[in-house]
């Protein structure tokens, strides 16, 4: 789970301008980060099955505010892909 300090500190890394908190790259950098943690979770606790519910509606959110991004605007869905180091389909 995602701490305050840890929250805000991807918050500042992505943000587009000083109060942005819901822009869809800030909104696609703290659901990586909550994935990845996920993922070690469940690397740990291989039967943890709603917690791997929770993971898959977390990537799918994701992938919706990407294709969003991407849709709408190709450079910034770039830029944030670079810094993220994800995958472009």
């Amino acid at each position: 789970m995602l701490t305050t300090r840890q929250k805000t500190k991807v918050i500042k890394e992505t943000a587009i301008h000083a109060k942005d908190t819901g822009s869809p790259e800030v909104q696609v950098a703290i659901l990586t980060k909550r994935i990845t943690e996920l993922t070690d979770h469940l690397k740990k606790h291989k039967k943890d099955n709603h917690s791997r519910r929770g993971l898959l509606g977390m990537v799918a959110d994701r992938q919706t505010h990407l294709t969003y991004l991407k849709k709408n605007y190709p450079r910034r869905y770039s830029s944030i892909t670079k810094k993220l180091e994800l995958r472009a389909k």
